[in-house]
């Protein structure tokens, strides 16, 4: 017999009822905003006693995510609860099932906390990825085929800002890597040529309606986000496999919720899935500002069992991430100069509440709005210029 969902029982959740949350950072903080600026109260669950998410939220439990006392009282006070980030224990999220509904689900979310088991369900599917070998014993290395080299080997789980990642030049030096990682699962890929790197935003309901926002061109610098362009400046019939390919992903994982999924774009014009994010996306911040509805607000509406919103961009737009090395440019830390961002034209900037700056630690986010694409750019170049950080190109 089919579980009932049940909100689809008890159609929607009301403004003024209380949607749950389990994780503290900065992702949770702007679904906070987006849901109580729906009327929603937001009860979060975090260890930590000061988080981006639970400063903001109207409740917040803390607790550990596998604390049974804490799990009980979030699921006493809401129907419905989401995450923030894909690493929540799968026996939380498989306890919060067993009483409110959960989006997206354990079984979901599984697939993209493991490496392995992402490029698995891709290939089981018929989903283009890049050649490369699941590596669990040394042997796998030893029989990896030799075109795997150059490559990058990537530990199988909590791997992400480039974490967990090595370049291999060769047989012996992915080997040794690998011995020197703690000999965990792990994949290795062929380092591709690539064109560009592009990611797509798909929203889907729990009645499998879906819609997407528009294909985003993304800077990693260090293997972290650091610039997204919106639109990519890619053709649109890239743009549109990126589109079909993210669709297909989130159907084939009976996914309910947000979801980015990340491409390579190569030099031949092929789109190959490099990996996926089952929540709300850094590359997705632009929609805040420059689209109807955002990425948050589409997860709350989902969340809540309402209609998905419109994802039409209204603007061009280019997102600098701020990590805590703008604090250190100098001899001695120093506040950034906020206000000269805030001077130029279509700057919005938006602050996750850290306490601490720390180099590499993400702190905020500009999003630069133009009224065409070069104007964006130019507009976040000077807001580039002020923070110190390469711009965009």
């Amino acid at each position: 017999m089919a579980t009932r969902d049940p909100i689809r029982v008890n159609p929607s959740i009301v403004p003024g009822e209380w949607l749950g949350l389990l994780g503290g950072g900065q992702l949770g903080r702007m679904f906070c905003m987006a849901a109580q600026s729906m009327g929603f109260r937001v009860c979060v669950l975090d260890p930590g006693d000061h988080s981006p998410a639970g400063d903001v939220a109207d409740d917040h439990i803390r607790a550990d995510y596998l604390d049974d006392a804490g799990l009980n009282e979030i699921t006493r006070r809401c129907r419905a609860v989401t995450t923030e980030f894909e690493n929540v224990p799968a026996a939380a999220m498989k306890k919060l099932a067993d009483h409110c509904i959960v989006r997206p689900a354990a079984e979901s979310v599984a697939v993209a906390q493991d490496r392995i088991f992402e490029k698995r369900f891709m290939v089981g599917h018929g989903i283009a990825v890049g050649p490369h070998a699941v590596v669990q014993r040394i042997d796998d290395l030893d029989a990896a085929p030799p075109n795997l080299f150059p490559g990058i080997l990537k530990s199988a789980r909590l791997g992400y800002d480039g974490k967990g990642q090595h370049s291999t030049a060769s047989r012996e030096a992915a080997i040794d890597a690998w011995s020197r990682g703690g000999r965990v699962p792990s994949v290795l890929e062929q380092r591709l040529h690539l064109h560009q790197e592009v990611s797509c935003i798909v929203c889907r309901d729990a009645d499998g309606a879906m819609t997407t926002f528009p294909v985003v061109e993304n800077v990693h610098r260090h293997g972290i986000l650091a610039v997204t362009i919106a639109p990519a400046r890619v053709t649109a019939e890239t743009a549109e496999k990126a589109r079909e390919i993210a669709r297909n992903v989130a159907e084939k994982l009976n996914y309910v919720g947000v979801l980015c999924v990340e491409f390579f774009v190569l030099d031949d014009g092929r789109v190959l899935v490099n990996e996926i994010a089952p929540r709300p996306h850094n590359s997705g911040h632009f929609t805040i500002d420059a689209c109807i509805s955002s990425q948050f607000e589409q997860q709350a509406r989902i969340l809540a069992g309402l209609p998905l919103g419109v994802t039409t961009q209204l603007a061009a737009a280019v997102m600098l991430n701020i990590l805590g090395d703008v604090w250190f440019r100098h001899s001695e830390k120093r506040e950034p100069a906020w206000a000269d961002v805030l001077r130029i034209d279509g700057a919005k900037l938006h602050l996750y509440g850290k306490r601490e700056a720390r180099p590499g630690r993400k702190m905020g986010h500009v999003t630069v709005l133009g009224a065409s694409l070069p104007d964006a750019l130019a507009r976040a170049s000077d807001a580039a210029s002020v923070l110190g950080i390469d711009p965009p190109k």
